[in-house]
């Protein structure tokens, strides 16, 4: 009796079971759906996601599908300006190659195919950052320009920078041959970069200061973009040994002129002319002198070129002629002959180095061209990274 009932109710279960299959019409038992009615397989992502904001104006905007391929990819400012882009060779990614402008909205839309042959599609807008203000930064040496082996490059920006890091993440030096160097922070608006030692000469630069977009801190971001490219020249140096009233110039280590000079008094630190390698800051045919505090004002001398923000020049002084090569009268300046100086002013480059010893007193760190004044692990200390 026991048996029978468990058939029965194995048979009953089996019908059961058909009359289900038979009114969900299925076949086999999987059910059939219509193929016309899935979604699309393609799938399309885009970074950033739709309705971002304080979006990076740097960081490339990618589209991206699954399942399928990119066959259109609009990426359009707020005026309906396109964005340039690029798609990868399986047409999977598009990547947008050019950057963004600040505070702006930009609106994509993109269709794709899948592998099942439908068509779908994405749109959607974002906003990026608004900066509280942009900050201007200037690159030296200007483009073409020909200078001396001591040079250093130099980025100078209008407002101080918090974030020294990110900003000089953004710095980049290539040499025609390899040269050790490192950036420093003179200020918290200046960074310099100079080589270990003095260039090689004749090595050609190229700096690029990729700043825009750039988050110094504060709110505050890079206005744009600034590259230079410049020579160093041939390798000539002055040294100064004040005692001996003697200015030599070497070029390629070997010495080709050597003049008579009068340096700054010895006897007094603050009319030295000081110690320290410094660097022709500029060349100037004429230039006017003022120090009221020594009681002269408005006068002349020829073939200058200065060394330094603290007010020392390689200049003509033939007024000192009787001092010249035998005293040291200057209130700090090297003073020439009138046709010693113009014979060196026509041979010296923006960035030839001064070496000058001897002096009582040293060089004072003030100047804003100061970079051979620090030695080089001084120099690699103020790296922010």
């Amino acid at each position: 009796m026991f048996e029978r009932r468990t058939v029965f109710r194995a048979a009953a279960a089996a019908g059961s079971a058909g009359l289900l299959a038979a009114c969900s019409g299925t076949t086999g038992g999987t059910a059939q759906v219509d193929p016309r009615k899935l979604p699309p397989e393609a799938e399309i992502t885009a970074e950033p996601v739709a309705d971002a904001k304080d979006v990076p104006v740097r960081g490339p905007v990618t589209v991206t599908v699954a399942k399928g391929t990119l066959t259109e990819v609009k990426l359009t400012n707020a005026e309906g300006g396109a964005v340039a882009g690029e798609l990868n060779e399986d047409k999977t990614v598009w990547t947008s190659s050019e950057p963004l402008g600040y505070s702006a909205t930009y609106t994509y839309a993109a269709k794709a195919k899948g592998t099942d042959g439908k068509t779908t599609e994405l749109t959607g807008d974002f906003h990026t950052v608004a900066p509280s203000n942009v900050v201007r930064a200037t690159l030296n040496p200007v483009d073409h320009a020909e200078v001396g082996v001591a040079m250093p490059i130099s980025v100078k920006f209008a407002e101080a920078v918090s974030d020294r890091a990110a900003a000089q993440r953004a710095l980049k030096v290539e040499t025609s041959g390899e040269v050790e160097g490192a950036w420093a922070w003179l200020s918290d608006r200046q960074v310099d970069w100079r080589p270990k030692e003095y260039w090689p000469a004749n090595t050609q630069v190229k700096v690029f200061a990729n700043l825009y977009g750039v988050h110094y801190g504060g709110g505050a971001y890079g206005k744009a973009d600034v590259t230079t490219e410049f020579t160093i020249g041939r390798n000539q140096v002055v040294k100064v040994h004040t005692p001996d009233h003697r200015m030599r110039v070497y070029r390629d280590g070997n010495e080709v002129a050597n003049y008579p000079c009068s340096n700054g008094k010895d006897a007094d630190p603050e009319l030295n002319t000081p110690n320290g390698t410094v660097i022709v800051m500029s060349r100037e045919p004429t230039a006017i002198f003022d120090n009221e505090r020594y009681g002269y004002t408005n006068v002349k001398k020829k073939w200058c070129c200065r060394i330094s923000n603290h007010g020392e020049f390689i200049h003509e002084n033939e007024d000192n002629r009787a001092n010249i090569g035998k005293n040291n009268t200057s209130h700090g300046c090297v003073n020439l002959l009138e046709a010693d100086a113009k014979a060196y002013f026509d041979s010296a480059l923006i960035g030839d180095p001064v070496e000058v010893t001897g002096a009582r007193a040293d060089f004072p760190t003030t100047s804003d061209v100061m970079d051979w004044l620090l030695d080089w692990p001084t120099w690699q200390s103020k790296s922010a990274l």
